[in-house]
């Protein structure tokens, strides 16, 4: 359908003038006066250094991208109120300009709500505590600090010169992002929302078309988009708006305690041509490459450090094959025969079960034909023109010229490589002990009853300690009869370390499906006076949800001890005491500086598998460009540093439950379908940047938690 030209620029989203160089109709986005069929990956800045930057959007452009696609981190750019961070890995212009020298565009996906696996959805923890404040709603304190933000980031890249009309590489933007389910479930307010959301966007006068993805009532002039495995029955809400697929997942996220996520290159290829040969112009991937959840990054509760997704570029810069070369290959079959997408709509004839075939014929000459097969078990056997053409399974055909078969989805020819770990080194450890607070200390607080964790940390750190006393009367019965009492604590999560005494007394943890834990368990107490102390973890903040910023965390009760004379005590109501962070932190352990302040056990005195440990060890840099990581087999669970920067949340001894049966790139994909190693760690392997290191005299520190032997840490390299 072609619309009047009048009604182009109304609903186009063209705002500066009539002759920017950006628009839509419901073929394509139009650049420079251009119909493009367009394909984007997903790149995000902060998960990888600036010094990959430029080999990830080589590969990307090589693998025949013509988009990177990435979101705006909200929180690291405002880490308080009004002071803002765009430098190392968060400096977005330098990306950009990255990105345009290379000769690609940007879809820039300003949200500011990103979801993403990300800390706290990208929104800074800071917002959470603004008077009056209520996420993403008809709410004046949210939308005033939202726009606030979202025009920080405009005004930036205009400054820059970065959008399309500019002579920028940006050609779309994004607000909001993935709001649909929030304001069905929401109603008025949210609907309210969206709608202020839409018009302050436009506002902005970028010169280029804004997104809403699923958003099925995206007001205009912003383009609502698909996210998700398959996006071939998606409608755009107005029949002159571009159909476009923002989030083709090419794999999954994992979760500490759960396998690793993978998808058949075989099915990413078939919903990328069902898709465009369903009118599709535009084709995400999220992701393209994942990278890595540095320092604590890593949000959505239980989420790995590992951002890897199966993406066609791993989380090291290295191809993942044959993922990438498949794709490419496609890309490539599907620049032979754009000019036909973008000037016809298909015609299309069901010559049997489960058989399509869509042509494309423009009337200046030209044609295009998808021969599809969408049987998951048998193979096909289907006559086009003049011509037989075998189909196996779940696939599709590609035809230039309507004769030659270019491409077909399950038909593979790249390279299929595996990647190897190789030690290139291990370490000799000194250690120091993490010790137990006391309510004494002056840097506690004290209050009456529990207190949930974030409103206590404001997330400066994983760890709170909970502490308190407890008197235990000599004529306790227990202390004779040899039943000991039973300490019982309820937890919003995520994990939970109780000392009694400074001695442990057990650990226990939660999950991605079920965070909230207890700990309830025989515990031994002596005459007098006894010290409970709970070290509380957060492992990542919600991320997604209604009104997720007020999820709780942290010990929350009650907290009972059941077993002495007056029957069960609760303690929850109590006077606790609590201390943000640990001692090591507060010295800055993970630094030279810090690390010299304190005094070191070296040789036969180096503590193993004992809880709450601080390794360190120097190293020198291998030789070689290739990537490294730190193999952490062996260890519990803890933090790590390089040279003061966070490596990111390690947890080997959480192993991988799941579903790991033989994977087939035939039937409907979901997150469940393509697991591997059950029975193994979610995550063993954490990237270690090249550009972290010096030559020599590198700074490795490690927290323990549970209690590991060091002595197994080895420094890898991987390699195809």
């Amino acid at each position: 359908m072609k619309i009047p030209v009048l009604i182009l620029i109304v609903f186009s989203c063209v705002c500066s003038s009539i002759n920017a160089t950006v628009s839509y109709d419901d073929k394509a986005i139009i650049i420079n006066g251009k119909r493009r069929i367009l394909m984007s990956g997903s790149i995000h800045y902060p998960r990888s250094t600036p010094q990959m930057w430029p080999d990830l959007i080589k590969k990307a452009k090589d693998g025949g991208l013509d988009v990177i696609q990435t979101y705006v981190f909200w929180n690291g750019h405002e880490p308080s109120p009004g002071k803002y961070n765009f430098e190392g890995r968060y400096d977005l212009v330098k990306f950009i300009k990255l990105v345009q020298q290379a000769g690609l565009y940007v879809h820039l996906r300003i949200g500011p709500y990103v979801c993403a696996e990300w800390n706290f959805g990208g929104f800074p923890v800071w917002l959470k505590y603004v008077p009056g404040m209520s996420f993403r709603t008809d709410n004046e304190p949210f939308k005033i600090a939202m726009q606030r933000f979202t025009e920080k980031i405009v005004n930036l890249m205009k400054s820059e010169k970065l959008f399309e009309p500019q002579g920028g590489p940006i050609i779309m933007s994004q607000i909001e992002n993935e709001y649909g389910p929030v304001e069905w479930d929401i109603g008025a307010p949210g609907k309210a929302y969206s709608k202020w959301a839409a018009q302050m966007a436009d506002g902005l006068k970028t010169g280029v078309p804004w997104i809403m993805c699923k958003q099925e009532d995206a007001p205009d002039p912003m383009i609502d988009t698909c996210n998700g495995f398959y996006c071939e029955k998606f409608t755009p809400n107005k029949p002159y708006k571009p159909k476009m697929f923002t989030e083709l997942w090419t794999g999954w996220f994992t979760e500490f305690g759960g396998p690793i996520p993978t998808r058949p290159v075989q099915d990413i290829a078939y919903a990328v041509a069902r898709f465009i040969q369903n009118n599709g112009s535009f084709v995400n991937y999220y992701m393209y490459h994942g990278g890595t959840n540095f320092g604590r990054t890593a949000g959505g509760l239980f989420i790995t450090t590992s951002y890897d997704y199966d993406a066609p570029i791993d989380e090291y810069g290295l191809l993942n094959e044959p993922k990438w070369g498949h794709l490419r290959d496609l890309h490539t079959a599907i620049k032979l025969i754009e000019p036909a997408l973008v000037s016809a709509y298909p015609t299309v004839t069901y010559p049997g079960k489960n058989q399509e075939i869509h042509v494309f014929k423009p009337k200046s000459g030209g044609c295009a034909a998808f021969l599809s097969n969408y049987d998951p078990h048998f193979s096909a056997k289907m006559t086009f023109g003049n011509t037989q053409y075998q189909l196996p399974p779940w696939s599709i055909s590609i035809l230039h010229d309507c004769k030659t078969e270019v491409y077909n989805t399950a038909k593979v020819k790249a390279p299929t490589t595996q990647k190897k770990m190789t030690p290139v080194g291990q370490f000799k450890w000194q250690s120091y002990n993490e010790e137990t607070p006391s309510s004494e200390d002056r840097d506690t607080l004290a209050m009456k009853g529990l207190y949930e964790q974030l409103n206590v940390t404001r997330d400066a750190s994983d760890y709170l300690w909970y502490l308190a006393e407890v008197h235990i009367s000599p004529n306790e019965h227990f202390l004779t009869n040899g039943q000991l009492p039973v300490l019982t604590v309820m937890s919003a999560g995520h994990a939970l370390h109780v000392f009694i005494n400074n001695q442990l007394a057990g650990t226990v943890w939660g999950s991605l499906k079920n965070p909230k834990l207890t700990f309830s368990q025989s515990v031994k107490l002596r005459v007098g006076v006894n010290k409970i102390s709970m070290l509380s973890v957060s492992v990542g903040l919600a991320n997604v949800g209604t009104h997720f910023e007020t999820y709780n965390v942290g010990i929350l009760g009650p907290i009972t001890l059941k077993g002495l004379n007056e029957g069960t005590r609760d303690l929850t109501k109590q006077q606790w005491s609590y201390k943000v962070g640990l001692k090591g932190e507060t010295l800055s352990l993970d630094t030279l500086d810090g690390s010299s302040s304190v005094e070191w056990l070296q040789g036969s005195l180096v503590a193993q598998k004992q809880p709450l440990t601080w390794y360190k060890t120097t190293f020198n840099a291998p030789e070689g460009n290739d990537p490294l990581a730190l193999d952490m087999n062996g260890m519990g669970k803890g933090q790590i540093w390089i040279n003061g920067e966070g490596l990111g949340r390690y947890w080997p001894a959480n192993i991988a439950h799941g579903n790991c049966d033989k994977c087939s790139y035939t039937g409907i994909y979901n997150e469940n379908k393509c697991n591997r190693y059950c029975g193994d760690p979610s995550q063993r392997w954490y990237h270690v940047p090249r550009s972290w290191l010096r030559p020599t005299g590198n700074l490795l520190v490690v927290f323990e938690e549970w209690g590991g032997n060091p002595d197994w840490i080895t420094l890898v390299k991987r390699t195809t």
